[in-house]
C-alpha cells in the first residue's frame, strides 16, 4: 500500500508493507484451512448402506441369478452379492438405490402358478386287433418354471466289469436301468397360455436276448419330446408313439389346469 504525504512543500512517498503467509512456493494458504478441492470431494462423496433383502418365492438358482442381474443392470453403482444358501441378496448401495433395489425386487420375487398337468395315453393296435385300450391318466403338479418328474415301472440289473486275469475271477459290478414309464414335464406361464415342454419315455425288457452274454437284456424304448403352448382347460395332443415293428401305437395328449 502507498500513501502520500505533504511535507515542507514536498510530497513524500511512504511505502507500506503487508505481510503474508505463504503455504508452499505457488499457493497462498491460511492456517487450519482445507483446501478447495478438498472440501469439495468431502461434499460430494454418497453415503452407502448395507442391506440384505431375503427372496421369499424365488427358490430355484437360475432365478436367483434373473433377480441380481436385473439389479446389477439398473443399479451399476451398487455393490450386489448372492447367497444361494441363504436366498438372499446383500447391497451396499446409497438410500436411493436400496429403496429402488427393493422395488425391484418386490416385483421380480412373485409367488409361482402352480398346474395340474394331466397326461392321457391311449393305446390302440396289437394284439388286441386294433382295439383301443382303456385311456392310462397320469397327473403331475408343476410349479411354474420348475421341472416335475413321474416314473412307473421298475429296476433291471445290468452286469458289468471286467476279468481280472492275474487273480482268474472276474470284477463284476451291478448297474440298474429304469423301465417303464418316465414324465418330465415343465410348464411356464406366458403371454399366450401355459408354455409345456415334455420329455416321455416308454421302454421295456425285451423277449430277445443280446450276444453279450445271459445277463445282458436288450431294453427296447420310444421317446417323445415336444414344446407347446397350452390353453388351460383344453387338451392338445402332443404326439404319438409307436413300438417297433408297427406294434401298438401310443397317442399322448395334456390338459393343464391352473391351481393357484
Amino acid at each position: 500500500m502507498t500513501l502520500n504525504a505533504k511535507r515542507s512543500g514536498r510530497w513524500m512517498v511512504v511505502v507500506l508493507g503487508l505481510a503474508y503467509c505463504v503455504s508452499g512456493p505457488t499457493g497462498w494458504a491460511q492456517s487450519g484451512d482445507a483446501k478447495p478441492g478438498e472440501a469439495k470431494a468431502a461434499e460430494a462423496k454418497p453415503v452407502r448402506v448395507y442391506e440384505t433383502i431375503f427372496l421369499t418365492n424365488a427358490t430355484q438358482q437360475n432365478e436367483l441369478n434373473d433377480i441380481q442381474t436385473s439389479l446389477r443392470n439398473m443399479l451399476p453403482m451398487a455393490k450386489i452379492y448372492g447367497e444361494p444358501t441363504q436366498r438372499a441378496i446383500s447391497l451396499s448401495a446409497t438410500a436411493e438405490d436400496l429403496a429402488l433395489a427393493r422395488k425391484i425386487v418386490a416385483d421380480l420375487d412373485r409367488p409361482h402358478k402352480v398346474y395340474r398337468l394331466t397326461y392321457t395315453i391311449t393305446e390302440t393296435g396289437g394284439e388286441e386287433g386294433g382295439k383301443t385300450a382303456a385311456p392310462q391318466h397320469f397327473a403331475l403338479v408343476a410349479a411354474s418354471g420348475e421341472k416335475t418328474e413321474f416314473k412307473e415301472g421298475s429296476r433291471v440289473p445290468l452286469v458289468t466289469g471286467t476279468y481280472d486275469t492275474a487273480a482268474d475271477k472276474p470284477n463284476s459290478q451291478v448297474q440298474y436301468i429304469d423301465v417303464g414309464l418316465s414324465i418330465e414335464a415343465t410348464a411356464t406361464t406366458a403371454s399366450q397360455g401355459i408354455a409345456l415342454r415334455t420329455k416321455i419315455e416308454a421302454s421295456k425288457v425285451a423277449e430277445e436276448k443280446s450276444g453279450m452274454g445271459a445277463q445282458d437284456p436288450v431294453i427296447r424304448q420310444i421317446k417323445l419330446e415336444d414344446t407347446s403352448i397350452l390353453v388351460p382347460g383344453k387338451a392338445v395332443v402332443l404326439g404319438t408313439m409307436e413300438g417297433p415293428g408297427g406294434g401298438r401305437k401310443r397317442e399322448i395328449s395334456v390338459v393343464a389346469e391352473m391351481m393357484m
